[in-house]
């Protein structure tokens, strides 16, 4: 499931609900997950992992065109762990 179409379909089908319900369902939790993850709070999805935030310091580094040294600003990402469960099940 590559598009949102298909997530939102497959949701749908799964909870017996209309496409348009879990579409404002997958917006809701987005929009939560945003916000928890903007406060620093991790947001831990059931069966599937977590989201967390992680803080990269800036750092030097080097254009491999020209050599020039350059810096990379800081900046926060999301990291996701992915669940036991998960991992499993792919396995």
């Amino acid at each position: 499931m590559d598009k949102k179409s298909e997530v939102v379909a497959a949701v749908a089908e799964g909870a017996g609900i209309t496409q348009s319900q879990a579409a404002a369902a997958l917006e809701a939790f987005a929009d939560a997950a945003i916000a928890a993850l903007k406060d620093g709070r991790v947001v831990a999805v059931p069966g599937l992992g977590r989201l967390s935030t992680v803080h990269k310091d800036a750092r030097q580094g080097r254009n491999p065109r020209t050599g020039e040294t350059m810096t990379f600003a800081a900046k926060t990402s999301v990291k996701f762990k992915a669940a036991k469960a998960a991992t499993d099940a792919v396995n």
